[in-house]
């Protein structure tokens, strides 16, 4: 078993990491003008045609930014009430997969979206990814949250 402090900073972890999504979600979801399409537009690496072509397409366009919205939303709620955790944890570094390989921290990439830092591989994305990866192994929803109720024995 885990000692009591080693679940309450996993806890804190989740929670927090699961604040930072919910709120990225509420803003874009409570902003009428908020679009995923400048960000797409800005993609560069190798992957950057596919984030572009994204962008391209109305129907796509409108598609991912209903998508990122609310899937930031449900993934930060399910952090923070610990619900559905597992799943949460999982959706929520695909997510940062994308973010990650849409705007990669290499040298020689500048990006027009301004930027709190340098970064060169790892990034805060790449960071909550791993904490997220971390946070996967951990069932803290069934010690601290909703999933203790869902997944009763």
């Amino acid at each position: 078993m885990y000692s009591g402090k080693q679940i309450t900073w996993l806890v804190i972890l989740r929670v927090a990491i699961g604040w930072h999504f919910l709120y990225e979600g509420l803003v874009k979801v409570l902003n009428p003008g908020w679009s995923s399409l400048g960000y797409l537009m800005d993609s560069k690496g190798f992957l950057s045609p596919v984030f572009h072509a994204m962008a391209a397409n109305q129907g796509v366009l409108s598609t991912v930014d209903f998508l990122n919205q609310w899937g930031l939303v449900l993934i930060g709620l399910g952090l923070v009430l610990g619900a559905l955790t597992r799943v949460a944890t999982y959706s929520g570094m695909l997510l940062l997969a994308f973010y990650y390989l849409s705007h990669p921290p290499f040298i020689g990439i500048d990006y027009a979206l301004p930027t709190e830092g340098n970064y060169f591989i790892i990034d805060k994305v790449f960071i909550e990814f791993c904490a997220l990866g971390a946070l996967a192994l951990f069932p803290t929803g069934k010690y601290i949250g909703l999933d203790r109720f869902l997944f009763k024995k």
